[in-house]
């Protein structure tokens, strides 16, 4: 069965479910054409199987300027590369950058964030519970967390995080295939204060070092510059306050709608690590995957990618793969093993992965047991879910728990 091209499809008429387009896809044709931005022909890849080998094929390019067609239309400052942002680089380059950012990521310095995210977690509910018996969970808990943590690892001073929540808090997502002239600009604007940001963080942090990450790498390689160290902090933003973020709110949100599965999280401590395995495989909330650049001509699933092709691996798709997992469209945060791919596979698998794991574990386990009359405040079809965007997530998740 041969399915006509067509771009990246969008429409979920389940909020929790993958648009159905990938399912079809995935049994008919797990490796197809898609239309991109510029209206040319690319492909994308939707069985467990073939995303793991293209992610891992050092074949394909995480570079974008090494395709000949664009996967999305971006403003200039969002084009442009960065010194040190790696997430977009190939070896050497890639392997040196993650290589040092990996280093921050130490056992110690794991093992001391943990009760800054419980003090965190704590403080929120606290703060939650004082303003009364109902919140919007997506601004006064979901977004606010990881942004304390990027505040931890940054070291922003103390006097500044307030700003630099709503600075996080406040940029605009990158959506598909292109924006309008008005998001675009706004898309630019926000890179360019978030660069701008950060980098004057980096400049006082040479002046006057902590135990942070960003003077760790000054440490770490002193022939690092401003700008490399930026662009690395930069990345750290962008890969660990949406995704995590996301899913604290549509994590809760998809518990709210299964009380049962909520409920084993309050019964068993340990029962959190499978529900956070489990609950990120289920929504994958990087919905539009991962791309890639075919740097030769090559077969994938008996089809021939030919250098330069743009090819997208939905890990949406991959992460519901029936050969993969038993009942994948069943939600069971009893499930013992989950090798997902939410957090991506290969030489870009996500260098935060650690910590988004942590703040997720305590966030839903204090959340739920603090509140055990948690629920929603208005009709889940009320509930404002973001699907065209890069990072699927909600706008917002009012409830109450009086």
């Amino acid at each position: 069965m041969t399915i006509e091209a067509a771009p990246l499809p969008t429409n979920r008429p389940n909020p929790f479910d993958p648009p159905e387009d990938y399912r079809i896809l995935r049994e008919n044709q797990p490796i197809g054409r898609m239309v991109l931005a510029d209206g040319s022909l690319g492909w994308v890849v939707t069985s467990y199987e073939l995303v793991r080998f293209v992610l891992a094929d050092s074949r394909f390019s995480a570079d974008g300027r090494k395709t000949t067609s664009p996967h999305r239309i971006l403003p200039e400052a969002a084009r442009k590369p960065r010194p040190g942002f790696f997430l977009q680089m190939d070896p050497p380059d890639h392997t040196r950058y993650r290589g040092l950012l990996t280093g921050q990521f130490t056992v110690r310095r794991m093992k001391a964030l943990e009760p800054r995210i419980r003090e965190h977690v704590t403080d929120t509910l606290d703060e939650m519970q004082r303003a009364g018996d109902s919140a919007d969970l997506v601004g006064s808990f979901a977004r606010r967390l990881p942004s304390l943590m990027l505040c931890e690892l940054l070291g922003v001073p103390y006097d500044e995080r307030g700003d630099f929540q709503r600075f996080t808090g406040g940029a605009p997502q990158t959506n598909l295939p292109r924006e309008t002239a008005e998001r675009s600009a706004q898309i630019g604007a926000a890179l360019i204060a978030t660069n701008e940001y950060v980098l004057s963080l980096v400049r006082r942090k040479r002046k006057q070092p902590g135990d942070d990450m960003l003077s760790g790498l000054m440490t770490a390689d002193p022939t690092l510059t401003d700008e490399e160290i930026a662009g690395m902090g930069r990345l750290l933003l962008l890969a660990g306050h949406d995704t995590t973020a996301s899913m604290l709110s549509l994590g809760t949100f998809l518990l709210l709608q299964h009380p049962e599965q909520a409920a084993e999280i309050r019964r068993d401590p340990e029962a959190v690590n499978r529900a956070v395995e489990e609950i990120m495989r289920y929504l994958t909330v990087v919905q539009f995957g991962a791309f890639r650049a075919a740097t030769e001509d090559l077969e994938v699933g008996g089809q021939l990618v030919k250098a330069g092709e743009t090819v997208v691996c939905s890990l949406a798709a991959a992460n519901r793969d029936p050969r993969q997992f038993a009942d994948p469209d069943r939600l069971d945060v009893t499930r013992e093993h989950t090798p997902h791919l939410a957090f991506g596979h290969g030489a870009h698998f996500c260098v935060g992965a650690q910590l988004g794991r942590l703040e997720m574990r305590i966030g839903y386990r204090e959340l739920f047991t603090r509140l055990p009359r948690l629920r929603l405040a208005v009709p889940p079809q009320e509930i404002e879910i973001r699907t065209g965007s890069t990072i699927y997530a909600l706008g917002s998740l009012p409830v109450t728990w009086s």
